[in-house]
């Protein structure tokens, strides 16, 4: 496996012999033995270049995962302190990532450096064991799904405006008064485009008619904060902009129930290092995140 990844990484046969310290003839019999107990080939040769096939490429990617924990296994028997390091693949929600997960990632890195991160941002919801992911955020309620999960906060749906238009159209004191002003919506969530709310008992569905659709969340709450109307969007996205004063919720005490934010992971008997340690990272300051823990409404 070593040898495999040496001329992978190298390229060539003579690079990868170079690394390992053995001669290209050698490196060369330990691939074709390797490709022969396969019955498959990993790497695709020609007079002036190397690559490694689709099953080679798997191969790899196997191959240091298995070596890496074989280090840490053998790090474990000798009582020596696990190294971090290897490859994490994370996922979040877009604006989530960009707002709390990339700035947490840059802290991490510059305390981990043998670790290196991808970070798959996207407004989907990604099969963890399927696309390789070792950890991953998600809003709202979890379906059984075998992984680990850790609870790291809770936010909701809100309305909100600039101030100064609040002043000049008046805030609104019943849900249906908000649809007879000017409105911005993101049609990236499915979450956002009903707007529900809870009126004593009963909960209530609207369905506004926006004036101005956009395909992110953070265009419409840029729209928002320059005073063109409401919008409706999670509270962690406007946390900050709302502590400022350059946006405002509105009809706060018809809000809806709280929706729980985890940290996902898969388990088993040894959860590897990097995996750990970037879980822990997480879940302690985002439990540290006023953004990410609102009140609770039932």
């Amino acid at each position: 496996m070593k040898v495999l990844l040496a001329v992978a990484d190298a390229q060539s046969f003579a690079g990868g012999a170079k690394r390992m310290g053995m001669s290209p003839p050698s490196v060369t019999r330990v691939i074709a033995g390797l490709e022969r107990r396969l019955g498959t080939l990993l790497l695709a040769r020609s007079t002036r270049s190397l690559r490694l096939t689709e099953a080679g490429r798997r191969y790899v990617e196997d191959c240091k995962r298995i070596l890496l924990d074989l280090e840490e296994a053998e790090e474990l028997a000798t009582g020596s302190s696990i190294r971090v390091r290897g490859n994490l693949t994370v996922t979040a929600p877009v604006m989530f990532g960009e707002l709390f997960l990339i700035p947490l990632i840059t802290e991490y890195l510059g305390e981990h450096p043998d670790v290196v991160i991808h970070a798959l941002l996207v407004d989907r919801l990604v099969n963890v064991v399927e696309e390789g992911v070792d950890v991953a955020i998600r809003i709202g309620q979890l379906p059984e799904t075998g992984l680990q999960a850790i609870h790291v906060g809770q936010i909701r749906p809100v309305i909100c405006a600039a101030p100064a238009f609040l002043d000049r159209v008046g805030r609104p004191i019943s849900p249906n008064e908000v649809l007879a002003s000017p409105i911005v919506m993101s049609s990236t969530s499915s979450l956002l485009t009903d707007w529900q709310f809870q009126v004593g008992p009963n909960s209530i569905t609207l369905h506004p008619k926006p004036r101005l659709v956009v395909s992110s969340n953070q265009a419409a709450i840029n729209a928002a904060r320059i005073g063109w109307g409401f919008t409706r969007v999670l509270s962690y996205q406007v946390a900050d902009l709302v502590s400022k004063g350059e946006l405002e919720i509105v009809l706060d005490e018809f809000g809806t129930s709280a929706l729980p934010v985890h940290v996902l992971y898969q388990g088993g008997k040894r959860v590897p290092a990097k995996v750990r340690t970037f879980v822990d990272y997480c879940a302690s300051r985002f439990l540290e995140n006023p953004g990410l823990h609102v009140v609770t409404r039932t």
